[in-house]
């Protein structure tokens, strides 16, 4: 599975964007769908592609890139354009702000050595997870994941422990936008059973995904709660079923995760 299919399959149909006005400022809104539209499938684009992608003018894409290189956030080599390492500044600024991951880093580096694994922690933005730190023990996926990598949060098991703490409201209203695809042979294809399993994953307070998202793959998350009984992340293991089986992850994995979980959640809520 390419990363490119993992980003497409996230996509849900767009809102019509709001009108301009005093609670929204168009002109920005088009910057940021400027930077967006750089991506790993997309680095280096002509002026006409960025226009192309963002549905602007020629004109509208220059002016928008050539602010962005006088600020540094852009480059500019002969037709190309390309993102400068000051973009991550933006995202940074969020995970500076946030002393969670601060928290959270040692106690996953632990947890990863312990069990020879990868763990990851993720915040749910829209439909998809957003990875916000993680250790890798090896590479398990063909998709390359770090920081601010997305994938869709029904079939992961971090986004099923996210979409879980969702009200019933709010879960269908996201179940409604979803466009299930099947990713594997063992992916949720109906949202009747798909709505089952967030519900048995918010009563047993954790979720294994077993090769879903993608072959080969199995994946335990637990929830990181705040004082308030919000689970504001999640924190998963993920690992090889030729190496540690669904059952193997059960026994082996669950109760470490769990206590790594809830010793992060403790620091949190003794912090916040």
């Amino acid at each position: 599975m390419k990363e490119a299919q993992a980003s497409d399959a996230v996509t849900t149909p767009p809102a019509s964007p709001p009108k301009p006005g005093d609670s929204y400022v168009q002109s920005f809104a088009r910057g940021l769908a400027v930077i967006r539209a750089f991506s790993a499938q997309a680095p280096k684009q002509t002026l006409t592609e960025v226009a192309r992608h963002c549905g602007l003018t020629r004109a509208g894409a220059r002016r928008i890139l050539l602010t962005l290189e006088v600020l540094g956030y852009v480059r500019c080599e002969g037709r190309l354009f390309t993102l400068s390492p000051r973009i991550l500044d933006l995202g940074f600024a969020y995970l500076s702000s946030q002393p969670l991951w601060h928290l959270a880093e040692p106690l996953m580096q632990d947890l990863a050595a312990e069990l020879n694994e990868s763990c990851s922690a993720a915040v749910l933005d829209g439909t998809d997870v957003v990875y916000v730190m993680r250790i890798p023990a090896r590479k398990i996926m063909s998709i390359n994941l770090g920081v601010g990598s997305r994938l869709p949060a029904w079939c992961t098991s971090l986004g099923r422990v996210l979409l879980a703490d969702q009200s019933e409201a709010e879960l269908e209203r996201m179940l409604h936008r979803l466009q299930l695809v099947p990713f594997t042979s063992r992916t949720v294809r109906s949202k009747d059973e798909l709505r089952h399993r967030i519900h048995a994953v918010r009563s047993q307070g954790w979720c294994l995904i077993n090769q879903e998202l993608e072959e080969g793959l199995a994946s335990l998350a637990a929830p990181i709660i705040d004082r308030h009984g919000h689970t504001i992340a999640a924190l998963n293991v993920g690992t090889q079923v030729n190496r540690r089986p669904p059952e193997a992850m059960v026994s082996e994995v669950l109760p470490r995760l769990l206590h790594t979980a809830a010793a992060i959640s403790r620091l949190l809520q003794l912090k916040s």
